[in-house]
């Protein structure tokens, strides 16, 4: 059975996206004189979002007003520098292309905000997503269900139609709470021997594997 729709996350999965964030991240911390992190640092941070990252990357003590003000500082950089080294992982625009012209319904959801994933999908996959989803006010993020099954009802699909692709353990606990199929990719921010160590059960190591798995 072929699945109707495909559902992504974004950084990590489609984008590797790992070199703007951790740029945006030490600007901030810079100007305000704070330790700079290590780019591997910033990767085990992602995954839940921007708020969760600052979080992460600040000092242990700082307070939520000076997290907020940060956080606020983040995003305005972020939104000017978010495709200064951000691309496509090798071959993930011809898979997309492959399950457009096999009539599988794509759909993009993240914990990143969602003024990035809509510019980010928009530049580097042009009209090749039925429907895209980033973090917003008023739905809860991954792993919480909520984005994932507002795609599906977009896409007018349930959850035996629906196989969801990530790159970490919020993307596996998120289609797990979902209750749909889930594909990991071990190319992201997570490696293969963690997503196993997650509970990972299907993972795909190339774009071909993620197609075969998409398309059984």
């Amino acid at each position: 059975m072929t699945y109707k729709a495909a559902i992504f996350d974004l950084d990590g999965t489609l984008l590797d996206t790992l070199e703007d964030l951790w740029g945006s991240v030490n600007h901030t911390l810079r100007m305000h004189d704070m330790p700079e992190r290590s780019m591997g640092e910033v990767r085990a941070f992602l995954g839940n979002g921007m708020s969760q990252l600052m979080h992460l990357s600040v000092p242990v003590g700082t307070s939520p007003k000076m997290e907020a003000q940060l956080l606020d500082e983040f995003k305005e950089h972020y939104a000017a520098h978010s495709a200064d080294h951000t691309a496509p992982y090798p071959q993930v625009v011809k898979l997309i292309e492959i399950l457009a012209g096999e009539g599988v319904r794509r759909g993009v959801v993240s914990n990143k905000g969602d003024f990035a994933v809509q510019g980010l999908v928009a530049q580097y996959f042009p009209r090749m997503f039925d429907v895209v989803v980033g973090e917003r006010t008023g739905i809860r993020r991954k792993p919480a269900p909520d984005t994932v099954q507002a795609v599906m009802r977009e896409l007018s699909v349930g959850v035996d139609d629906v196989i969801y692709v990530g790159d970490s353990e919020v993307d596996l606990e998120t289609a797990t709470n979902v209750g749909c199929a889930c594909v990991a990719v071990s190319w992201g921010f997570r490696d293969r021997d963690f997503l196993v160590a997650h509970g990972a059960t299907l993972i795909a190591d190339t774009t071909e594997e993620l197609a075969e798995a998409i398309l059984m």
